[in-house]
């Protein structure tokens, strides 16, 4: 015994004299091991569609308590990127909880077309499980798709699954990815009925206290009443007029001008999800699940993954120049505002850790571009695929060769893929085609992104989006300011700046105030929740620990 603790003090003193101190060794003695302070709760706010620069642009006109107390008071990293394409809701969403890109996870895009079926593969799809809380199909859904584990199935490992993870959003896939695999539970809402449900891989019916936020009808309270402007339309002056050519309408309405007559609309259930109310009814339903999951009341750390998904709805539709954008923003910083004193009031002021980013920015509405003389405009994905078509039939005599054009890549038909003597020619048209098209930068083969002749920071992102199991393949970029769509709205897909280079705030349990402008990536998130929590990252994360944050 007397050996054993002069060996311990030798230990000691060379820890401390390396500044290296560790800890006590009290544990080798059967003593209590110290437990690490942790965070009580760990709070995502993902906000859908939010480009970085939204967080200055309307700055003058937020509230104390919303983004700037989060500005103000937590540590902002001004420089976060994806690093992957295509930019879209399901992999941005993904790639934020685990820390990991396209060709390791899985989820290449929302959806993607699965040759040995034929059909389109949505991202959260599962046809084995059946709808939780209302009679639709809107609950087929599960984390089954996705081939890593996220931050919050590793926190439930690090404890033996005594943290509680949920998840929650308007839509299935923000709210089931950010989850993962072990959740506790994963809520979204169901268009066709106005309510939340779930799917049986989480559980066989709904709790109590979910049923009691769906028998508020709160959609329905929200739906019967004017949207106007939260300010005099005078203070939107980050906005174009209202009712430009080039903004899209919801719900039937005749014009998309204010006030929108939302007790008017057809199908009003689908349409609310358009609306900034549907945020305030995402952090309603948030609120709840931390009172009646009674989140950061245990002996360790919990999550909760939210995600807001009117932003994109709204920016979609209107362009993230319209006076509906820039209402929207302006209700969330209030919303947000309310939501940052409830978890005070429940939990007290630096005891939870939360993160704000977004799963991806969006381009202007071409239109808008044109109108002062930026170079951009629209494409038909299905016009190209019929021109492809046309174009292989006129050569090699085949019909319908192109399975399917998305995500910006080229399906082949499988009856085609299996034609060894005439596929390398196939592809080598296809490319060739592809780069005559006015809106394509350039084109390539999947299979040889990475002996390509594109730039450097382009080709790492096609290369961090592709996976043979399920890319298609000739893949294509734009060139800037050029989207698939019509000529009403906008969207996002690219590794462009304006789709890629999102918010990125930390802010409460040990976070210092500050910023850095050091390139980070989204990857990086789920790296740095990790060294922070001291539990293991999750099995397919290549991201970095933000080290500014780690004092």
């Amino acid at each position: 015994m007397n050996g054993y603790f002069t060996v311990k003090n030798l230990l000691t003193r060379l820890l401390v004299t390396g500044g290296l101190l560790l800890g006590s060794l009290e544990p080798m003695c059967g003593q209590v091991a110290h437990v690490a302070p942790h965070p009580k709760l760990v709070v995502g706010i993902v906000i859908d569609q939010m480009r970085w620069d939204y967080l200055y642009r309307y700055a003058g006109l937020y509230t104390t308590g919303g983004f700037r107390r989060l500005m103000e008071q937590g540590f902002r990293c001004e420089n976060t990127l994806l690093p992957y394409v295509p930019s879209y809701t399901g992999p941005g969403h993904t790639c934020i909880y685990t820390g990991s890109v396209p060709a390791l996870h899985g989820i290449i895009a929302n959806d993607w077309y699965d040759e040995s079926s034929g059909k389109n593969i949505y991202c959260t799809q599962d046809d084995s499980v059946s709808t939780i809380g209302s009679d639709s199909p809107e609950g087929r859904m599960s984390p089954r798709n996705l081939w890593v584990t996220t931050i919050g199935d590793e926190l439930r490992l690090s404890n033996n699954f005594q943290s509680r993870v949920i998840g929650i959003s308007l839509k299935d896939r923000a709210s089931i990815l950010p989850a993962g695999h072990s959740a506790n539970a994963a809520y979204w809402y169901d268009g066709t009925a106005g309510k939340w449900i779930t799917s049986s891989y989480y559980m066989q019916a709904l709790p109590a206290w979910v049923d009691s936020e769906n028998a508020r009808h709160l959609p329905d309270q929200y739906m019967s009443r004017d949207w106007n402007t939260l300010l005099p339309p005078s203070a939107y002056v980050q906005s174009t007029p209202d009712a430009e050519p080039y903004e899209g309408t919801i719900g039937g309405e005749p014009s998309p001008v204010f006030p929108h007559r939302l007790s008017t609309y057809r199908n009003r259930y689908e349409a609310f999800r358009y609306t900034p109310f549907a945020m305030t009814y995402t952090f309603d339903m948030a609120r709840a699940a931390v009172v009646h999951e009674h989140l950061g009341r245990g002996a360790v750390t919990d999550l909760l993954a939210i995600s807001i998904s009117p932003t994109d709805y709204v920016g979609h539709t209107f362009g993230p120049n319209s006076m509906e954008a820039e209402d929207t923003y302006l209700r969330l910083d209030r919303d947000i505002a309310g939501f940052l004193a409830f978890l005070d009031r429940q939990l007290g002021a630096g005891n939870y850790l939360l993160f704000l980013t977004a799963d991806h920015g969006v381009l202007q509405v071409p239109g808008f571009l044109k109108d002062h003389n930026i170079p951009s405009g629209n494409y038909s994905t299905s016009a190209l695929k019929s021109s492809l078509n046309g174009m292989i039939g006129a050569k090699y005599h085949l019909d319908n060769g192109i399975a399917a054009v998305e995500n910006n890549q080229v399906y082949i038909s499988p009856r085609l893929l299996r034609d060894s003597e005439r596929l390398p020619g196939i592809e080598r048209d296809i490319v060739d085609f592809l780069r005559q098209q006015p809106f394509v930068a350039d084109a390539f083969l999947t299979s040889g992104i990475l002996t390509a002749s594109i730039p450097e920071p382009v080709r790492d992102r096609l290369v961090n989006g592709y996976t043979p199991r399920r890319s298609g393949q000739v893949g294509f970029y734009e060139l800037p300011g050029y989207l698939a769509g019509g000529s009403k709205g906008t969207t996002h897909g690219s590794w462009n700046p304006y789709d890629a280079h999102i918010p990125l705030i930390w802010f409460g349990y040990h976070i210092t105030p500050g910023q850095t402008s050091r390139e980070t990536y989204m990857t990086d998130i789920a790296a740095t929740l990790a060294a922070m929590l001291h539990i293991q990252v999750p099995d397919g994360c290549v991201g970095h620990v933000i080290g500014e944050l780690i004092k």
